[in-house]
């Protein structure tokens, strides 16, 4: 089977930012099946492919994982007007190329939403079998944050949304929630398959070699924070919480802040003016550095802003990097995280929008050494039991094994 399989923003491990399109790839290359990957220029990202852009694509190898790289410098720190255009630009080149490419079954994964279009295309004009991957339920949530307020947009998005799971002979849901949402659409539940993000075993481990900042001492408690820094993930809760443990004299309390983001540089100014010297910004860095960090931290902080849309519908990779690495994670808004971690006794959930409670459990967490190592190991099984990323990507090639199968037999 040739899998034509498209998403904006696909990394390899050598990249900063999420690589499960390239597990998954690799998993049906594992099958025996031939696979292209479709991907844009990302900031954050390493595709493998280093040589020059030829009318706007270039095409190459990493590994023995066949790619074709849009040219479109993409950044999570551009502005929302600029984003939007280099989604378009990007799903026109796609589109073409879904209508070029020789190709058994068409693949997309969001984020944007817009990469579902070239599998539209891909299944009505040229009648190929196509399977949808939904990372996050559009346009719930950009409404739901008042990220995208005008009417016409927002119609427009839940035409294209509707238009997407119409299409797709199967979708994938990275949660629950995003499953209810789809179903809510229309859409048969037999065409859903469950598929969450993963836990990376392979990278990381309890038994990696830890590292430090060397602002934060060998004896303080560091609870990290290894993601996006911008407006959804709410990063104004912890410098309130670190402001609270700052006046209650925790000193010995830090916050390791990793990654890149539209708010970066706000935050770190917020941080400053307020000298909270409890708060360490660390730049992005690859899987195998994130490993060694993650080892050297004792709590792994799982916040997103304070909206209903994200209690069921997001499938955070940080918290299965987190469970990976054996640490006990607090979150900070309900939802199946805080249901998973309460159910598996593997962390703390902070009440939200509460700083008080934020800081309450970060010394809660730093006073019970014994209750903290518990709820490690406790994370460690329900990665280990529950979210294994060979057993997930296992299931997902059985998804698209199946959907090649059903179309050959129309």
């Amino acid at each position: 089977m040739k899998v034509l399989y498209f998403h904006q923003y696909f990394s390899t491990p050598a990249g900063t930012t999420g690589i499960r399109s390239y597990w998954m790839a690799r998993k049906l290359m594992d099958e025996g099946h031939d696979v292209t990957i479709v991907c844009g220029s990302f900031t954050s990202a390493d595709t493998g492919l280093y040589g020059p852009f030829k009318r706007g694509l270039r095409r190459g190898l990493s590994g023995n994982l066949k790619i074709i790289e849009v040219e479109i410098d993409y950044s999570n720190s551009d502005p929302l007007y600029n984003r939007a255009l280099k989604f378009l630009r990007y799903c026109f080149r796609a589109t073409v190329l879904a209508l070029k490419e020789d190709y058994d079954l068409l693949f997309a994964t969001t984020t944007p939403l817009t990469a579902g279009i070239p599998g539209i295309f891909g299944r009505w004009f040229r009648k190929k079998p196509f399977v949808f991957e939904v990372r996050d339920l559009w346009p719930e949530l950009p409404k739901a944050m008042g990220v995208i307020k005008n009417p016409i947009v927002l119609w427009g998005l839940s035409f294209l949304e509707w238009s997407c799971y119409r299409s797709a002979d199967h979708l994938i849901a990275l949660s629950p929630g995003i499953a209810d949402g789809i179903a809510k659409r229309g859409v048969d539940r037999r065409k859903i398959t469950l598929v969450p993000n993963g836990c990376d075993l392979t990278i990381f481990s309890p038994d990696v070699k830890s590292s430090r900042p060397p602002q934060i001492n060998p004896s303080d408690f560091v609870a990290i924070f290894a993601g996006t820094h911008g407006v959804a993930n709410g990063l104004d809760a912890v410098l309130e919480a670190a402001m609270v443990l700052k006046s209650r004299g925790r000193q010995d309390i830090k916050f390791l802040l990793v990654g890149d983001g539209q708010l970066k540089d706000g935050l770190r100014n917020k941080a400053k003016s307020e000298r909270l010297d409890n708060v360490v910004f660390h730049d992005p860095v690859p899987k195998g550095k994130l490993a060694g960090l993650m080892a050297g931290a004792d709590i792994g902080l799982q916040v997103l802003k304070n909206v209903s849309a994200f209690y069921y519908g997001t499938s955070p990779n940080k918290f299965f990097d987190y469970i990976s690495s054996g640490l006990p994670v607090l979150n900070n808004y309900p939802g199946w995280v805080a249901d998973l971690i309460t159910a598996n006794d593997c962390g703390y959930v902070a009440v939200p929008d509460d700083p008080v409670s934020f800081a309450d459990k970060l010394e809660e967490a730093a006073g019970d050494h014994r209750a903290l190592l518990r709820k490690g190991s406790s994370s460690l099984k329900l990665a280990e039991q529950q979210f294994s990323r060979a057993n997930l990507a296992t299931l997902w090639v059985d998804v698209l094994e199946e959907v090649h199968k059903l179309s050959d037999n129309k």
